[in-house]
């Protein structure tokens, strides 16, 4: 079980250091061999999470397609458009949840409270659509920021997009607890 948790540790790290990587190794390296980076990276989200077939398939559509447009054009818009691409991939699943229910944040939020309310269903269904519009408008700015520089680019995507989400996840935490203490002193 603790291997299991280490390995998980380890996969989210180089995930979330992907841009990073990308960035250093494009100062030293063809971006057609840093494509083996990006097979690696989504290779090891894809096995390293218990995700659902659909979301296997496009992010692993994701991922091919980067590397189909790194080796095609012989430069590094493949591997700075994985960002993007991820974005759309969680855009797309969270809206297809809110339009055939149960969405994705219900399913999450009976993980812990099955019995959810219809308030909760409700609550949870306007959370799923703040992601939906979280995810548009990071994968709008991830694709503004390849008309920046290198730096500027792997500064948001590896560092400013993950605090946004952070950010997000802290206010939406913080916004439940008040809707549950409203729900249960009414």
């Amino acid at each position: 079980m603790t291997n299991n948790v280490g390995i998980r540790i380890a996969l989210g790290l180089l995930f979330l250091l992907y841009p990073v990587m990308v960035y250093v190794g494009l100062a030293f390296f063809d971006p057609r061999w840093l494509t083996t980076l990006l097979l690696v990276t989504a290779a090891a989200r894809l096995l390293g999470g218990n995700f659902p077939r659909k979301v296997l398939v496009l992010w692993a559509g994701a991922a091919v397609l980067a590397i189909a447009i790194t080796f095609i054009d012989a430069s590094d818009i493949g591997l700075l458009l994985y960002p993007i691409l991820v974005n759309a991939v969680l855009l797309a699943l969270f809206a297809w949840s809110y339009l055939k229910p149960p969405s994705i944040i219900e399913s999450i939020a009976r993980k812990t409270e099955p019995d959810l309310s219809e308030d909760g269903v409700r609550y949870t269904r306007k959370v799923t659509l703040v992601w939906c519009a979280f995810f548009l408008g990071n994968g709008l700015f991830s694709l503004f920021t390849l008309t920046q520089s290198r730096e500027f680019w792997a500064l948001y995507n590896g560092m400013i997009s993950y605090i946004l989400m952070a950010v997000l996840m802290a206010a939406e935490w913080l916004i439940r607890q008040r809707v549950k203490a409203n729900h249960v002193s009414a």
